[in-house]
């Protein structure tokens, strides 16, 4: 049997490590900002060494040229930075980020602020289909943050970001952001 001692010494460092983890998985994202890089589903992992004070983490973009990656980046430093860590952040572009990457408590997050969450992928991560597949012409519901209403309509397929769209309620007539499934 393998036991390890606990000393203030590895307590210090455990904790240093969750506290600097945590700090990076707090960032928000700048065109979301109620929504953490964690609860997106962007940040995928964060390493840190304690001896040479560096941390290494790797983040996936929304999509392939989203503007937001280079603020994300410098962001992540300079909290490293504060904490007396050198930051390399590496960005990850296979597999490819998806809705389903985002957290529930970042889907709730989304609609408390007044922006429709996205749905579930239809194609449920599958490449090939191995069976016939039957068609038929459906409406995509997207249910209004602000009443709850499912009567909304889409005005524009682009929002205030490429990863949004822009909706009406018809009910209470107000307009929101619908954050895109992908």
């Amino acid at each position: 049997m393998v036991t390890s001692a606990t000393t203030p010494t590895t307590v210090a460092v455990a904790t240093a490590t969750f506290d600097l983890r945590a700090a990076i998985a707090s960032i928000p994202d700048p065109e979301v900002p109620v929504i953490t890089i964690e609860d997106l589903g962007i940040l995928c992992e964060v390493v840190v060494d304690e001896q040479a004070r560096t941390v290494n983490v790797l983040i996936t973009p929304t999509y392939s040229g989203c503007p937001a990656m280079d603020a994300i980046r410098q962001h992540i430093e300079h909290v490293a930075r504060r904490r007396g860590y050198t930051a390399s952040v590496q960005t990850r572009l296979s597999p490819a980020w998806t809705t389903d990457l985002m957290s529930a408590t970042g889907r709730d997050k989304l609609r408390e602020f007044g922006i429709a969450p996205p749905g579930q992928r239809s194609d449920q991560g599958s490449d090939v289909v191995r069976y016939p597949v039957g068609v038929s012409l459906t409406i995509r519901r997207v249910t209004c943050p602000l009443c709850g209403s499912v009567d909304t309509q889409e005005i524009s397929r682009f929002g205030s970001t490429a990863c949004k769209a822009l909706r009406r309620c018809n009910e209470c007539r107000e307009p929101f952001d619908e954050f895109k499934s992908i």
